[in-house]
């Protein structure tokens, strides 16, 4: 598989091909029905048509196409796909590692990267644990919890708000941000601009202030060291620094938050395996990497073809959208065993789930995000034991870019404080 060097007059264009139609997501399906859909579609297709473009299927195929760089990220073109011509949000729109190419997106990624490296995140571990274990102090003794409410929306942002050298106080406002800002990946984006433009000029004056306090007052935090990074010469300057610190904010927020709903959910249907994570907390790591396989709350990401581009034999032509489905890759059973068993003792696989993506754009906040799971599950399974769903989980709707539940009632035995 991937690029092939004949030309473009001898392939077919992608346009042409008689594919399967995915449509538009069906709200009135569940999410569950949805994901079964497309990997029903999988088993005998590897690209289908969406409303945009097209959807990439199978595991090769999506990481050919992430780590192929005439590919680009589609997210500044969110806009224009969705048909906002609002003058107002499209002149606001400026250059973000999440979108940028090419040079730019190296030399980004290289000032910053040891900022987000997994040492770096290690060391927030125990405040991780303290963060986790204060949450589920109130709600152990009773032995019931709403657990999206009570522990997932909370927990990720005092740990940001400690990276970043903010408040505590203002883990509320980074709350709200973040959600706010995200519906950028809504379906329902262009009933929320307002919304959305509050909030990015909220957060864009709260950031111009920390790093204002940091210049003049430097910490061992992470705004401290994005301003200190340095190579041969280069530095951030001060748009790019608010640009990473609201990267960090955002992208750091909602994603963990719901993940961590998702796997959770997915446990109260394993229970063999809730108890076995209790049991042997080493087996965080592989938990969190066999829950975000099969329950990612990132589903896909999007690319746009930045010239004519020739794959399998196909033409894609520049522009092209292609959506490739981290839901279906991860369920593909030409790269994992048995896909549709939830295991957190098979061994590694010998290719990673690509919830975090894959090539240029991998998740610059991975191992933060890896490190925030792994230590909250097995806390959570030691403490809210015989985890059970209580009542209607209330899912967020499938139209929304990260999928987690809005409310996720359980109830376990109860438990004191921790030992």
């Amino acid at each position: 598989m991937g690029s092939t060097t004949i030309t473009d007059s001898t392939a077919t264009n992608v346009f042409d091909l008689d594919l399967p139609d995915l449509g538009a997501m069906d709200v009135d399906l569940t999410f569950d029905e949805n994901a079964a859909a497309i990997r029903e579609l999988a088993r005998d297709h590897w690209i289908a048509r969406h409303p945009f473009g097209f959807s990439i299927l199978h595991y090769d195929d999506t990481v050919a196409v992430l780590r192929d760089k005439r590919w680009h990220s589609a997210s500044r073109r969110i806009p224009e796909m969705l048909g906002i011509t609002d003058p107002a949000f499209l002149a606001r729109r400026r250059e973000s590692i999440l979108s940028a190419e090419g040079e730019v997106h190296t030399r980004l990624r290289r000032l910053v990267g040891k900022a987000f490296s997994p040492r770096a995140a290690d060391r927030l571990r125990p405040f991780m644990r303290e963060v986790v274990n204060g949450l589920i102090d109130p709600v152990a003794p009773a032995g019931r919890a709403d657990i999206a409410v009570d522990i997932c929306e909370p927990y990720p942002i005092p740990i940001i708000c400690e990276l970043l050298g903010a408040p505590k106080d203002d883990w509320q406002l980074f709350s709200r941000w973040a959600t706010d800002v995200l519906r950028i990946f809504n379906a329902t984006v262009a009933e929320e601009l307002p919304i959305i433009m509050q909030a990015q000029d909220e957060l864009d004056e709260y950031t111009r202030g920390l790093i204002a306090d940091r210049r003049n007052s430097p910490a061992g935090d992470l705004i401290t060291a994005l301003i200190a990074a340095e190579e041969e010469g280069d530095r951030l300057s001060t748009d790019e620094l608010v640009m990473m610190v609201e990267a960090v904010i955002v992208g750091g927020t909602d994603t963990t938050r719901n993940q961590l709903g998702c796997t959770v959910a997915l446990f109260a249907d394993h229970p063999e395996q809730w108890r076995l994570l209790a049991e042997q907390p080493e087996l965080a790591p592989r938990a969190v990497e066999e829950s975000m396989r099969y329950f990612g709350a990132i589903r896909g990401t999007g690319r746009f073809a930045s010239t004519d581009i020739v794959y399998r034999d196909i033409l894609f032509p520049e522009g092209t959208l292609v959506s490739p489905s981290f839901s279906a890759a991860n369920h593909d059973p030409a790269a994992f065993d048995d896909p549709s068993v939830f295991d957190i003792t098979r061994p590694a696989p010998d290719r990673p789930q690509l919830t975090f993506g894959s090539g240029i754009h991998y998740c610059l906040g991975a191992a933060l995000a890896r490190a925030e799971l792994q230590e909250a599950l097995p806390i959570l399974a030691r403490r809210m034991p015989d985890l059970a769903i209580d009542g209607a989980v209330t899912w967020k709707p499938p139209t929304v870019g990260i999928f987690g539940p809005e409310h996720l009632p359980v109830t376990f035995t109860p438990s004191g404080t921790p030992t």
